[in-house]
């Protein structure tokens, strides 16, 4: 007994859905299941989901394969059909049309329609051997504070698979060609058969590629790449922050039909007197306490070295003074944040006799008992 699930529950349409119908159930369940729409750790998953859903749409959307499954079921599908053929004469193109326009056309698609033998318009490739794009790689990279205000160019290490320069990518000695496959005899599949039934799968030997090395390169034993490492510069734009990507196309690992793209996520290590919040920087400085009283100039540190910023007479601790276009440039060109100076007041912790005096006296010109509070308390009410 067939263990599939019924074709019209995998796209959610009723059976007597149109084609349009099923169509447009097809386009949202291939944006819902795309695997590079999911966290990493789903994405085995949401590729054998894809798989099913691309099997049930082309079954559903050819009239004749439509009318034997709902006639006879996942039996005379699989009486019918070998399992390359059920996606014969599926329009895949259409309905992709939506995807592309998301960024998502080819790349995984390509991927896992190669994988079942197809291409991406669903018709059968006449070879088994298969052409793929080189892997994305991902790395980190730290950068200041500073860097990230300014942008950078920096160069960085990169451990990659390239083309093996000794065989030119074909994995066989050179002078030496490869064989086809006595299995499939150049196909890349092999047809199983078990009764009514017929099951086409990648040919176990040549393991799709339709032909097999004879004798290895012996530089890459017959990969047909080796692992290497570059230097690779990368130019970083003002504005970035931690967890932003930086796309170096083609600087992916090789493949037969080009690079992949090298995706660099960057780090901003945490600043000794600056804190980031979205493109505004947050500091603090100190004054004495007959500065915040009479009011002066204090020195603030910038990104961009140190500035003379004017505090007026009666500055309490804790106010926030707000420098203009200090801060962190936009990475879109949305214009510059700014500084946020907090001002501390610093409270003096010894008085000379005459600085006592003094303080008394203004606290009695105030209209306040210098006996009844001490000194400090009276400060800290006053700056609190």
């Amino acid at each position: 007994m067939s263990t599939k699930r019924d074709y019209y529950e995998v796209l959610a349409v009723n059976k007597s859905a149109s084609l349009d119908e099923i169509k447009k159930a097809y386009r949202e369940a291939a944006l819902r299941y795309h695997p590079d729409r999911v966290p990493h750790e789903q994405k085995k998953e949401a590729e054998e989901k894809f798989k099913e859903i691309s099997e049930a749409y082309a079954v559903l959307s050819d009239s004749q394969k439509r009318a034997l499954y709902d006639q006879y079921g996942h039996s005379g599908i699989d009486q019918k059909y070998a399992y390359e053929d059920i996606f014969k004469g599926a329009d895949f193109g259409s309905v992709f049309q939506d995807l592309g326009d998301f960024g998502m056309g080819g790349g995984i698609f390509d991927e896992i329609f190669s994988d079942l033998g197809f291409d991406i318009s669903g018709s059968r490739r006449r070879s088994g051997a298969r052409s793929r794009r080189g892997r994305d790689l991902e790395i980190a990279m730290e950068i200041t504070l500073e860097e990230a205000a300014s942008g950078v160019e920096k160069t960085i290490t990169v451990p990659r698979y390239e083309t093996c320069e000794t065989c030119s990518g074909s994995g066989a000695k050179p002078g030496t060609k490869k064989a086809t496959c006595s299995q499939c005899r150049g196909s890349g599949r092999v047809v199983v058969s078990s009764g009514f039934f017929q099951l086409a799968q990648t040919c176990p030997r040549c393991r799709g590629e339709g032909s097999v090395i004879q004798t290895p390169c012996p530089q890459c034993r017959g990969e047909g790449r080796t692992k290497v490492t570059r230097n690779i510069k990368v130019k970083v734009p003002a504005g970035v922050d931690t967890g932003s990507n930086l796309r170096v196309r083609g600087e992916g690992e090789a493949g037969s039909s080009g690079r992949g793209d090298l995706y660099v996520v960057i780090e901003v290590t945490p600043h000794g007197i600056f804190d980031r919040h979205n493109n505004d920087i947050i500091t603090q400085v100190t004054v004495n306490l007959s500065k915040a009283i009479l009011g002066g100039e204090v020195e603030v540190p910038t990104l961009n070295g140190k500035v003379d910023m004017k505090i007026p007479a009666g500055t309490q601790s804790g106010k926030i003074f707000r420098l203009k276009e200090k801060g962190i440039p936009d990475v879109h060109g949305r214009g510059i944040g700014d500084e946020l100076v907090k001002v501390n007041v610093e409270i003096p912790a010894r008085l000379s006799a005459r600085q006592r005096q003094l303080i008394e006296e203004f606290a009695r010109l105030s209209g306040e008992d210098p006996d009844k509070d001490s000194f400090t308390d009276r400060i800290k009410k006053v700056f609190k």
